[in-house]
Formats: C-alpha cells, structure tokens, sequence
C-alpha cells in the first residue's frame, strides 16, 4: 500500500509589524478542524509585537533581515517541513475547515501540484468588499489565467506540493522587492506542474489595499515589473504553447 500524501501541513505567514492582525489570523489557525502540523512566521525586521505574538501562539520564527515579502515567503517555503506548504498573509482569516479542504483536495487530485483559492474581503464597506473581488481579483484571473495557460498563484490563501517548490526555489526572483512574489511563482510554474483553482476555498483577508488610491497603485505598480522579469525569457505565446503540449503529452501518456 503507498502512503497517504500528504501526511504534514506547514503554513507560512510572512510578515513586517503587523501583530494585532496575525493574532487573529493565529487564532483562526488554532480553531481549525484539521490543525496546522507547522506554522512558520517569517519575521521580516519587525519592530513590534510580532515575534512575541507567533511564539505565544507555538508558531516556529524563521527571521528574514532582508525586507521584501518575496525573500521572506521564500525564506518561509525553504523553512517549512510539511508535505504539502500553505501560505496565509498576516492579515488572512482562514475559515474553520481551510487546512482540511486543501489536505482533501491534495489527496483527491493526484500530482497536483498548487491549490490556489479566492478571498473575501473585510474591513471596508460592501461595496469596495465587491470591487476588490470582482474587479481585482477578478480581473486578474480574467486576464492573467489566458497569458499564463493555468489560473495565477494567490499568495493568501495557496498551497503547493514541497518538492514542486524545492524545484523552483533557486528560480523565484526572491532578491527583488517591488514585485507580486505570488505572480513571479505563477510565472516559474513548469509547463507539466497543474495548478487547481478551487473558488469555494475561501479566506477573508483584510481590504486594506483599497483604502486609498495611493495604496491601491503601489500594488498594481507592482505589476508589470514582475511580467517583465519573464517576458524577456519567456514570450507568452512560447509559455502557452508549451503548456499545451505538455498537457497533450500527459493525455497520451
């Protein structure tokens, strides 16, 4: 009989002075139905509560002097000993059965190799709650799935397969800053990785991003230098193409 995969779950959190919010977000964590086997706090230089507040909680700290969310997620991805990696942002709000549903999903889908979900917004009126998931979420699948060939990585609420990131850890362009590092990692997905969106895997996550247009651009601002990083190496007509034949290849096979 083969062994039950996965047998282990690691969360990484990544995060810079954001206490209050990862407090609950560990919380949440602590109410799961199916408990976390690891959770990994990336302390990115924070000069608050973090820290204190990871550790109350049983969370393992990894420090990452380097600020940057792609060094620190990547930092917490080389840390992580589970199976399978599920990353959360600090201010993620996982519902009750977020670890069981992926397990589930990664032991129904075999060779799957990343599990991506959708957010709920909070913290803000219904509707910038309904713009950020319609039009910017939204939007980014809408555009991102086709030029990519498979849906894009969202880093608040993901996971993915441990050995598909120890093949593309030393790929990730975890020394720039001003990129999407979620959007870099949908970028170095091989052609024959399969990714999973899976929209009834949801995660409230804080609509903070849109609380002002200054916000909003930063964000976005970090969009086309992340496809740039790609585009040189790698036309999207070159990317698409080998994905379908890829997938054609596993049909035959």
């Amino acid at each position: 009989m083969s062994p039950v995969f996965p047998r282990s779950v690691s969360v990484v959190i990544p995060v810079r002075n954001d206490a209050v919010l990862l407090e609950q977000c560990l919380g949440a964590l602590d109410r799961q139905t199916r408990r976390p086997d690891e959770v990994v706090v990336v302390d990115n230089g924070s000069t608050d509560d973090t820290v204190a507040v990871a550790e109350r909680f049983g969370a393992r700290v990894v420090t990452e002097p380097v600020q940057g969310i792609p060094r620190a997620s990547a930092a917490g991805y080389d840390a992580a000993t589970g199976d399978i990696i599920a990353r959360l942002d600090a201010d993620s709000r996982p519902r009750l059965d977020w670890i069981e549903r992926i397990e589930r999903t990664f032991r129904s889908h075999d060779g799957l190799d990343f599990l991506t979900g959708d957010p709920s917004f909070y913290g803000s009126t219904p509707l910038v709650h309904w713009m950020g998931e319609h039009l910017y979420i939204g939007g980014m699948y809408t555009v991102l799935t086709p030029l990519l060939g498979h849906a894009p990585l969202f880093g608040s609420n993901m996971a993915m397969r441990a050995e598909t990131w120890r093949m593309l850890s030393g790929e990730v362009h975890r020394e720039e800053q001003n990129i999407h590092d979620d959007f870099d990692l949908s970028f170095h997905v091989r052609p024959d990785m399969t990714v999973l969106r899976d929209r009834s895997l949801v995660v409230e996550v804080s609509a903070r991003p849109f609380r002002d247009w200054a916000s909003l651009r930063r964000r976005l601002s970090y969009v086309l230098p992340t496809v740039r990083l790609h585009l040189p190496h790698e036309p999207l007509h070159v990317r698409r193409r080998a994905r379908r034949e890829a997938e054609t290849e596993a049909l035959r096979g």
